[in-house]
């Protein structure tokens, strides 16, 4: 099994993969929202050229997995859109790519990673929690820019506590 993990920074290959797996999961699960169907018609627009980064996970060079690194504010970052093929789960891919945003974030001088999930999804909020990240209410800011209504579960991961963010470079 050769797994490798591709971030897009400037321009979004595998868009429709991207798209394509997300609304797999997504419409097998809950309903496509409106914030959905934006963001996965056009990564480019609302991720990429908003300063974020897309996580493309190949295995055996095919498409399998997805995430996003979706920017905040210069204190905060979002892992979104993250979600495996079916026929690529429990092999570990989505715990890469969780590390690789993590990793990311980390170098980009982040101090938080947020997500939004849903606790019927036990083995997402398992990984979540593998990864580091804690259950904290939402709060204001945070209810502000929540935008999916299939989430009732907040998680954040605290990193490089101390240090300026890039912005501030």
């Amino acid at each position: 099994m050769s797994v490798e993990i591709i971030i897009r920074s400037t321009s979004m290959a595998y868009a429709k993969d991207f798209k394509r797996i997300n609304e797999e999961w997504i419409s097998t699960q809950f309903c496509l929202e409106n914030s959905d169907i934006k963001e996965l018609s056009d990564p480019q627009k609302y991720i990429l050229d908003k300063g974020g980064n897309v996580f493309i996970a190949l295995l055996n060079s095919e498409p399998v997995g997805t995430c996003a690194l979706i920017v905040r504010d210069i204190f905060t970052c979002e892992l979104a859109k993250m979600a495996v093929d079916v026929k690529a789960r429990g092999r570990g891919i989505g715990h890469m790519l969780g590390l690789a945003l993590i990793v990311k974030a980390r170098e980009r001088g982040f101090t938080r990673v947020v997500l939004e999930g849903n606790k019927k999804m036990a083995a997402s909020i398992s990984l979540y929690r593998k990864l580091g990240f804690e259950e904290v209410p939402l709060t204001g800011t945070d209810q502000k820019q929540s935008i999916h209504k299939r989430c009732n579960i907040f998680m954040e991961l605290k990193i490089n506590q101390g240090i300026q963010p890039e912005y501030f470079i």
